[in-house]
């Protein structure tokens, strides 16, 4: 069994814009890196999944001035991504790579194509100069470098992950959800520390979004509800409505392209988003400490991948929702003193509400489900607390916490299979209508 420093330095990650075009980059970046002539590039190929392909084909680049979509960071990321940094890998985009990356694309210099028998996180990229060609594999996570070959030479491999599947490695995480929460005793000051760097990275990130002259207007609309609300009632502003405006304003800031970064949850900063920002939010309006607010975090994180690990890394329901907003009802839960009968039922009460929430790829309109699912977890700790709970099993609601999660699990694996085929078709007949079929 991982311990809890090993757990959020491999599940809790800065991420610079939607994980999904970042891996498409990082992968690039990565391959041109073994070329001796990489400012020569003359083509770049890159085939990814099913779900890098609908999550990236229509999310804003940061720093790319409204430039979308996997070709775009494709093209980047050999223009000047830097694999030293990670999923961080485009921090260093300037406007003149933005207009020699959109030249790429429309040249059909930079192409992105979807393997749909493939699903979860697979990307390939073959980056050509006239004398040489580069390849990296990214597989299991978005940030999983497992194979990198130049001219045809293997120059760095590792073993696949084990978990290939659900895209999680077989690490030995606990399978009931009671050890999953012992791991959070763990918690130390180097983890509260880290811990915190994501609050303080995903405040940022949220702020930047409320400014009503951020320019989106899901943000200036909640936060004009904000205002009025504050109007009719003096200072004092719903908890619930601050957790979604908060947590709403920084996925549409991050999805819109704003260069900052956030801290991901489970390999997604909107996991993050949803993770992270409703217990940052309600422990600060409880007056709760820094430690106790960071140690309800690492309980929102390790329920996260609990049902994230279920659903799988990519998948056809939204795992900023189902997963994280089950992680953020555990989290809000533990944080306000509750036991582990009452945040069982805080994540199966999220669970039963919004297990269904389909995943139509990444792009702003993601800001209603993290906002939704942050407002709904806040709902479902309330009722949890005071006793609120399914009595017996139905729908979804299983006996046990775990067989609720593995009846999601099951419902987005078996179920939802045809889902992601679909939507594909819906997005390809809008971003590329004279595309071929793939």
């Amino acid at each position: 069994m991982p311990t809890l420093k090993e757990f959020l330095r491999s599940e809790v990650k800065p991420a610079l814009g939607c994980t999904e075009p970042g891996a498409v980059a990082l992968a690039v970046a990565r391959a041109c890196a073994e070329l001796p002539d990489r400012g020569n590039v003359a083509a770049v190929r890159v085939t990814v999944s099913a779900n890098i392909y609908k999550n990236g084909m229509a999310v804003g680049i940061p720093g790319a001035g409204g430039a979308r979509g996997n070709a775009i960071a494709a093209a980047l990321g050999a223009i000047c991504g830097d694999a030293s940094r990670g999923l961080e890998v485009l921090a260093g985009t300037k406007p003149e790579d933005v207009k020699k990356a959109e030249a790429w694309v429309e040249e059909k210099r930079a192409t992105i194509y979807c393997d749909q028998d493939r699903g979860g996180v697979y990307v390939l990229a073959s980056v050509f100069t006239p004398e040489h060609k580069a390849m990296c594999l990214i597989e299991g996570s978005h940030s999983n470098i497992v194979k990198v070959t130049a001219d045809g030479e293997t120059t760095f491999e590792k073993e696949r992950p084990s978990g290939a599947s659900s895209g999680f490695a077989d690490d030995g995480f606990p399978t009931l959800f009671a050890d999953v929460l012992k791991m959070a005793d763990e918690m130390d000051g180097e983890d509260e520390d880290f811990i915190w760097e994501g609050v303080e990275m995903n405040d940022r990130i949220a702020a930047e979004g409320i400014k009503p002259a951020g320019g989106g207007s899901l943000q200036s609309s909640n936060f004009g509800l904000i205002l009025r609300n504050d109007e009719k009632v003096g200072d004092f502003v719903p908890v619930a409505l601050e957790i979604r405006t908060t947590a709403s304003a920084a996925a549409e800031a991050r999805m819109s392209g704003v260069q900052l970064p956030v801290m991901s949850s489970a390999g997604s900063g909107n996991h993050g988003i949803t993770a992270i920002i409703p217990i940052a939010v309600l422990g600060r309006r409880a007056g709760k400490s820094r430690r106790e607010i960071a140690k309800a975090i690492a309980v929102s994180h390790l329920a996260t991948s609990f049902v994230k690990r279920n659903l799988g890394r990519l998948s056809p329901v939204c795992g900023c929702s189902v997963a994280a907003g089950a992680g953020a009802a555990a989290g809000m839960t533990y944080l306000m003193g509750g036991t582990y009968d009452q945040i069982c039922s805080a994540m199966s009460l999220l669970l039963s509400n919004i297990a269904g929430m389909l995943c139509d790829g990444a792009k702003e309109s993601c800001a209603l489900k993290v906002g939704s699912a942050s407002s709904e977890a806040y709902c479902a700790m309330e009722w949890a607390l005071e006793g609120q709970h399914l009595a017996v099993p139905q729908g979804v609601f299983g006996a046990s916490i775990e067989e609720t999660v593995a009846n999601v699990g099951r419902v987005s694996r078996e179920g939802m299979k045809t889902v992601d085929r679909v939507m594909i078709d819906i997005l390809d007949e809008r971003h590329r209508p004279n595309a071929e079929a793939f």
